[in-house]
Parts: structure tokens; C-alpha cells; sequence
């Protein structure tokens, strides 16, 4: 059964105010019979953030541990929702690139090309809008990769603490631009994750920058230690 049928039932079975959008407490219990289809198993995935349920209501969840046991619904959503549609031209010209980060692009199911959002927040609606994004704000990453990705940008989300590139041997600096603290002004830009090929552009600069600087100062000493006794 389609996520949007799980959803019709849902509504089916909690009978939301149609001027509130409120409902009573469902209960998963209840997820039997002809609601069978609406049993959560290890996830959401027909509520989730980005669900249609959840771009028409706002939801309140009763857990037991980290299990849900109620869904209930507390009105209707007014905000302003990301849309994550790609526009298709863009899609077919990403899609043909190899893995910024793995530098493959096969046929498995770890291997296949997916666009990815390079901002993993996604709340800018520029990019919400197919008529003004830009195929700059996207890039090519196989599944593998951007599975890993969205487990990073998720606890990003949770700490405000961006992603350090030094995870990685032989990345010489932690970000590109900004630092380890989050913050709305910069948003996910200077994070390896979000640009891993500006990263890399700005690393050899910064380096390059540094070597000269480095070298400079070597020769002065050698040619006028007099000069830098005390350096």
C-alpha cells in the first residue's frame, strides 16, 4: 500500500476536527484489521518530518522508551514546508557524475548515483523552489555515501556541533570556512559534508598560502637571523 493510502487511513481512524485539525489519541494497538498497514515496525515512515501528514497537521507523539505508542493530531501545520523535489534537468545532469566523495558511480544498490542536497538542514526555500534552485546546490553522491551523510547532517541538527573533516586521514583542516559551532549565519557552508570539493579547493590554498609563508620566513632567518632572535 503507497505511504499516501497509510496516510487516508490514518486520517480514517483518528477523524480529525475539520475546522481544528485536532484528533484524539491513536494508539498503535489500534493498527489492526483493515488499519494493519499503519504498524510502525523500527520507523515512521508515513509520518515522518517531510510526510504529507505532517505538511497538513502538526503531530504529537507518545513514546514508551523510544517506542511510539499514540500519534495524535494538534491542529493544522501553517508552516512553511521545504519541499525536496530536484528539478529534472538538474537531476539528469548530476546523475551522470561519479560520487564527489567516493569517486564511483555504478549500478548496485550502494554504488547508484543519488542527487543530494548539499545544505543538510534543507530550510532555505530558494532551494524549496524548482524555479530557483540552482544545480550548485546539489551534488553527486552514491547511496552509500549519502547514507552516511544524513546520519552526520541528523546529529548536526541535534548539537549545533558541524561534522570535523579531520575525521578523515589527511584532511588538514577542520572546515573550510567558520568552525565547529553551528550557527545560522554560515548555516552548513565551510562543512566537508556539505561541499566536500570546495573543501578540498580551499584546503590546497590554504596550504599552498601557508608553505609560501613558511618558506619565506625560513630564508629571512637564514639570510638575517640578527633580525629574528627573538622569534
Amino acid at each position: 500500500m503507497a505511504k499516501s493510502n497509510k496516510i487516508d487511513l490514518f486520517l480514517e481512524l483518528a477523524k480529525p476536527n475539520e475546522e481544528t485539525g485536532e484528533s484524539r489519541w491513536v494508539y498503535v494497538t489500534e493498527f489492526v484489521g483493515r488499519y494493519k498497514d499503519l504498524v510502525l515496525g523500527n520507523g515512521f515512515s508515513w509520518g515522518r518530518k517531510n510526510s504529507r501528514l505532517q505538511r497538513i497537521y502538526k503531530l504529537e507523539l507518545k513514546r514508551k522508551g523510544n517506542a511510539i505508542i499514540a500519534i495524535k493530531l494538534v491542529g493544522y501545520n501553517q508552516d512553511e514546508h521545504f519541499n525536496q523535489n530536484i528539478r529534472q534537468d538538474i537531476k539528469n545532469a548530476i546523475s551522470k557524475r561519479k560520487c564527489v566523495m567516493l569517486g564511483i558511480n555504478g549500478s548496485s544498490e550502494n554504488t547508484v548515483i543519488e542527487v543530494d542536497h548539499k545544505d543538510g538542514r534543507k530550510n532555505d526555500m530558494r532551494v524549496s523552489d524548482l524555479a530557483t534552485q540552482k544545480i550548485d546546490d546539489f551534488q553527486p553522491l552514491c547511496k552509500a555515501a549519502n547514507d552516511i551523510k544524513r546520519q552526520i547532517c541528523k546529529l548536526c541538527k541535534e548539537t549545533d556541533k558541524r561534522w570535523d573533516a579531520k575525521n578523515i586521514l589527511g584532511n588538514p583542516y577542520s572546515f573550510y570556512e567558520g568552525d565547529e559551532q553551528f550557527t545560522e549565519g554560515l548555516g552548513c557552508k565551510g562543512c566537508y559534508q556539505y561541499d566536500p570539493v570546495e573543501y578540498r579547493i580551499q584546503s590546497v590554498r590554504r596550504l599552498s598560502e601557508e608553505a609560501v609563508k613558511q618558506s619565506v620566513e625560513f630564508v629571512m632567518k637564514k639570510l638575517y637571523p640578527e633580525l629574528f632572535k627573538d622569534n
